[in-house]
C-alpha cells in the first residue's frame, strides 16, 4: 500500500488546525497512456485561454499564409462565434484534415529549422486545440482550384471533406468556445473585458504589419477598419487616434547597425502610469521581455517623472539564428543569443535620437475654441504687442533696450482697469516706496548661480538680486493679497531685457521666466532649469574625481540613531567623495567638518540626513551607481534658485545661457519638464483668431 500525505491547507497560527488525512490507494496505480482527445484538451490549456487567443492564433496563421486582407468577426466577444476570413494561399483538399490534427504543420521540415524560423506559427497545436473545445468549421481554396474544401470538427471529431464555393483564401468559423469544457468557460469574464483582450490582441497584429489590410466587427458592429498603407506611423494614428500619434518621435537605427531597431517612442510630456502602451516587436512578432522594458526606461531616465512609463512602438530586426522563439507556447517570450549586445543596440538607438531631438514641452490647444469644430489659422500678419523689428544684431543697443521696454510698458498699461489702484491685479506705480515695500524688497533672498570647475567661467555674477534704482510701491494701498502683482508689473524696467537675437525675456511671479521666440514664447520654469544644469555640471565633475567641499571652522556635532551612526561609518568614504566629510565624536554622535561647497545655503546636518536616507529605506537594495545619481538629484534640488527668488536681468541672461549649453535643459533630472512652448498658432487659436 502507497500512502501520500496531504499538505495542510492553511499555515497561519491564527486559522484552526487541521490534521492531515492521509490519501490512501485501493491498489497499485497504474500508468495509461492519455487519448488524443485528451491530449489536445491539455494542450488546449497552454495555448488557447480566451477568446483573445484563438483570434492570435488564426490571424498568425493568415499572415504566414501572405494574405493581404484579414476580417475578424466575433460575436459576444467570441465566446458565441469567431470567424476569420483571409485572401491568402489557401489550403489543398487533400491536406484540409491534416490541418486539424495535432503537431501538422507546413512550417517545419526538420529539427535544424527550429533555429531559423521565418513563420508566425510552427508548432502545429493552434487548430488541433481549437477544434477539440468548439465546433469548428474551417473552407479553404487555392488560387488554381476553382471550388474550395469544407471540412467541419465537433469537440475534436471531423467530418468528411465537401466542396464549397468561396473566393481563393481561407474561412474559419469557431462557435461556442470552450462549451465541452464548462471549468474552463466559467472562468472567462464579462463580455466587455474579454473584448478588451481580443482588441489588444488585434492590435499587437495590424501594428507590425502595416500592409495588411485589417478589420475588426463585434456584433456586427465595425471597430476598426484598418486600411493598407505604407507608413508605420499611419496605422499608430488609425489604431490610437490623433493626440497620440502627432506627439511620437521616430526612432531609425543606421542601416549598418548590429541591432537594427526602428519605430516610435513618445515626447517626454506623454506618458502613462502603466507600461500597457509599450509594443516590442522582434521580427514582427509581438514580445514581452523585460530587459528591453528596462533599456526603454534608461533611456528616459531624468526626463521623465518617476512611476510614469512612456509609451513606444519599436521593432527590432535580427537574423532568425539570433534568438530562440521556442520558449513557450504563446511564443511570446524570447532568449536572445547576446542579450547583451541587444540591450544595448536598444538603448543606443533610443538616446541618440534624444539627442538629436527637440524635448521641450509645447502647450497643445483645442482647435477652434468656439466649439464648433471649425478650422483656424494663425494670424501671423499681426505680430504681439511688444514685437519689434528692429534689426536684431543692433537689440543690445541702449536705445533699442530701451525702446522694447518702453513697448511692453505702454501695452500693459492699454488693458483696461490698469490705471486704477484698486480691484486690479496691475495697479500703477506711484513713484517712491513706503517703508513697508522696502522692507518686502530688502527681505529677498540673494541666491548664487554656482559655478562648478571644469566648465568654462561666465561673465562675472555674484547675485541674482540688485537694488532697483526705482523701487517699486508697497501696495499699502491695494486690497490685501495684491502687493506681488504691483511688484511684478513696476519692476518691469530692470526685469525684462532683450536677447542678442533680439528677443525679450521676463520674469514673472517670481518663478517663472517667459522668453520670446521666434515660433512663439516658452515658459520656463526657473527653477528646474537650473538644478537641471547644476545636476549636470555636479556629474561632471565626479566624473572627474570627488565634489569640492567647504571647511566648517566649527564642527558640527549630530547626533543620530544606531543604524544611522552604523551606515554613516560604512558609507564614510562614498560621502567624503561627495565633499561631506564625518567624523566619529562617541556614541551615536558625528562631527561634520566639510560639507559640498555647492550646498553651502543647506545646514550641513540636512546634507547628511538627506544622504543617509537612501541606505536606511526598508529593504530596498540600490545600486552605488543609482545611489550617486540620487543624492546628485537631491544637491542639485536643494541649491538650485527656488520659486519666489526673483533674479536680476544679469542672472536671467545668464542662465539662459547655461541652458543653451545644456542638451538635457527641458527637462529636470526628476523628469518634470523646465520649458514649455507655447507657439503662435497656438496663441492664435487661443484667441480664436483666423
Amino acid at each position: 500500500m502507497v500512502t501520500i500525505a496531504k499538505r495542510h491547507l492553511f499555515s497561519k497560527s491564527n486559522l484552526p488546525k487541521i490534521a492531515a488525512t492521509p490519501f490512501v490507494y485501493q491498489s497499485m496505480p497504474t500508468i495509461r497512456s492519455l487519448s488524443q482527445s485528451m491530449i489536445n484538451k491539455i494542450a488546449a490549456g497552454e495555448v488557447i485561454e480566451r477568446p483573445a487567443s484563438v483570434v492570435k492564433e488564426l490571424v498568425e496563421n493568415s499572415i504566414d499564409a501572405g494574405a493581404t486582407r484579414i476580417d475578424v468577426a466575433l460575436e459576444n466577444a467570441g465566446s458565441t462565434l469567431i470567424r476569420i476570413v483571409d485572401n491568402g494561399c489557401g489550403i489543398e483538399t487533400e491536406q484540409l484534415p491534416l490541418a486539424l490534427l495535432p503537431h501538422a504543420t507546413s512550417k517545419l521540415a526538420s529539427a535544424d529549422d527550429l533555429f531559423h524560423i521565418l513563420s508566425f506559427g510552427f508548432r502545429g497545436e493552434a487548430l488541433a486545440s481549437v477544434a477539440e473545445i468548439s465546433q469548428l468549421i474551417l473552407k479553404s481554396r487555392t488560387a488554381d482550384s476553382h471550388t474550395g474544401a469544407l471540412i467541419q470538427s465537433n469537440s475534436g471529431e471531423h467530418s468528411e471533406v465537401t466542396s464549397c464555393g468561396m473566393p481563393p483564401g481561407t474561412q474559419i468559423e469557431v462557435r461556442n468556445l470552450f462549451f465541452n469544457t464548462p471549468v474552463r468557460r466559467q472562468y472567462l469574464k464579462s463580455t466587455t473585458t474579454e473584448f478588451g483582450h481580443v482588441t489588444e490582441a488585434f492590435a499587437r497584429l495590424a501594428l507590425p504589419q502595416p500592409q495588411i489590410h485589417f478589420t475588426l466587427k463585434h456584433n456586427d458592429r465595425m471597430v476598426h477598419e484598418l486600411p493598407p498603407t505604407r507608413d508605420p506611423l499611419a496605422r499608430i494614428r488609425q489604431l490610437f487616434g490623433e493626440e497620440i500619434a502627432r506627439e511620437l518621435i521616430a526612432i531609425e537605427s543606421p542601416a549598418n547597425a548590429a541591432v537594427r531597431v526602428s519605430g516610435f517612442v513618445s515626447h517626454p510630456n506623454q506618458h502613462r502610469p502603466n507600461n500597457r502602451m509599450q509594443y516590442f516587436f522582434l521580427n514582427r512578432r509581438f514580445i514581452r521581455d523585460r530587459a528591453l522594458q528596462h533599456a526603454l526606461g534608461e533611456a528616459y531616465r531624468g526626463i521623465l517623472l518617476g512611476g510614469r512609463f512612456p509609451l513606444a512602438f519599436l521593432q527590432i530586426e535580427l537574423p532568425a539564428d539570433s534568438f530562440d522563439v521556442n520558449v513557450h507556447p504563446t511564443k511570446m517570450e524570447v532568449r536572445f543569443l547576446d542579450s547583451n549586445r541587444i540591450y544595448s543596440g536598444f538603448l543606443s538607438a533610443i538616446r541618440e535620437k534624444f539627442l538629436a531631438s527637440d524635448l521641450r514641452s509645447r502647450v497643445q490647444t483645442a482647435g477652434g475654441g468656439g466649439g464648433d469644430g471649425r478650422q483656424q489659422t494663425a494670424a501671423k500678419d499681426v505680430p504681439p504687442p511688444w514685437e519689434s523689428s528692429d534689426d536684431p544684431q543692433h537689440a543690445l543697443d541702449p536705445a533699442t533696450a530701451e525702446r522694447k521696454r518702453q513697448s511692453v510698458q505702454d501695452w500693459i498699461s492699454q488693458i483696461p482697469g490698469a490705471e486704477k489702484n484698486s480691484g486690479t491685479a496691475f495697479p500703477r506705480s506711484t513713484g517712491y516706496p513706503s517703508t513697508s515695500g522696502e522692507r518686502q524688497y530688502a527681505d529677498r533672498s540673494r541666491l548664487s548661480i554656482h559655478h562648478l570647475p571644469g566648465r568654462e567661467p561666465p561673465e562675472p555674477l555674484s547675485q541674482l538680486h540688485h537694488p532697483h534704482p526705482n523701487p517699486c510701491p508697497s501696495g499699502s494701498d491695494l486690497p490685501e493679497g495684491e502687493g506681488t502683482y504691483s511688484a511684478a508689473v513696476c519692476r518691469l524696467p530692470s526685469a525684462v531685457f532683450p536677447t542678442p537675437e533680439g528677443h525679450l525675456i521676463v520674469q514673472m511671479l517670481n518663478r517663472y521666466l517667459i522668453m520670446e521666440m521666434d515660433e512663439g514664447i516658452a515658459l520656463i520654469d526657473q527653477h528646474a532649469l537650473h538644478e537641471r544644469i547644476l545636476y549636470e555640471q555636479l556629474k561632471e565633475r565626479m566624473s572627474t574625481g570627488q565634489l569640492e567641499s567647504q571647511r566648517l571652522l566649527v564642527p558640527v556635532p549630530v547626533d543620530l540613531s544606531p543604524n544611522e551612526c552604523s551606515c554613516v561609518q560604512e558609507q564614510g568614504d562614498f560621502f567624503k567623495t561627495l565633499g561631506l566629510t564625518v567624523e566619529p565624536f562617541g556614541g551615536n554622535t558625528v562631527l561634520i567638518s566639510a560639507f559640498p561647497a555647492v550646498l553651502s545655503k543647506t545646514p550641513p546636518e540636512e546634507i547628511l540626513w538627506a544622504m543617509i536616507e537612501p541606505f536606511l529605506q526598508s529593504g530596498k537594495k540600490i545600486e552605488l551607481s543609482e545611489l550617486l545619481d540620487e543624492l546628485l538629484h537631491r544637491m542639485a534640488c536643494q541649491a538650485a534658485v527656488k520659486a519666489g527668488n526673483r533674479l536680476s536681468s544679469e542672472s536671467m541672461q545668464h542662465l539662459i545661457e547655461l541652458a543653451a549649453a545644456e542638451i538635457n535643459s527641458h527637462h529636470c533630472p526628476h523628469g518634470r519638464p523646465s520649458t514649455v512652448i507655447l507657439t503662435k498658432e497656438e496663441i492664435d487659436k487661443m484667441f480664436e483668431r483666423t
